[in-house]
């Protein structure tokens, strides 16, 4: 089974006992965490399938963190012809290596007693606009001299 999942504004396709490197997640090392936005899970052959709208109802995924760290050191160049401008600029950004442990969805089961019908609700009478009066133009007399 694998889900795909939306975490640090990316989506990433888990399966059990994958080690990802991800977005920077706020959880200690050796700490779980639940990913509850699930965008999709599947089973390998297809045959199963629940796509959410946009997440799945009830399913969720166990991480585990294994490690926080920053990634290798990018450089960033300005250059400005004919103006003697020249800046250089490092970054590092912060990652996190994740273990997913368990992937599972929960059915959610309506009961009796929460599935009262609702009465619609009826509408406003919706006022409808009379068409604006046209006056005439009024014409400007020259006086003779």
């Amino acid at each position: 089974m694998f889900a795909v999942v939306y975490l640090g504004g990316k989506q990433y396709r888990l399966r059990e006992k994958d080690e990802v490197e991800v977005e920077k997640v706020d959880t200690e090392e050796g700490k779980n965490f639940k990913i509850n936005e699930v965008l999709l899970m599947a089973e390998e052959d297809g045959s199963v399938m629940k796509v959410g709208t946009p997440f799945v109802a009830g399913a969720h995924v166990e991480c585990q963190v294994l490690e926080q760290g920053k990634g290798e050191k990018l450089y960033i160049e300005t250059y400005q012809s004919k103006k003697r401008t020249h800046r250089r600029q490092g970054h590092r950004q912060f990652f996190s290596t994740i273990k997913v442990l368990k992937i599972s969805a929960v059915e959610k089961k309506v009961s009796a007693v929460k599935a009262v019908k609702e009465e619609p609700v009826a509408a406003k009478p919706v006022a409808t606009k009379k068409p604006a009066v046209k006056k005439a133009a009024v014409k400007k007399v020259a006086k003779a001299k």
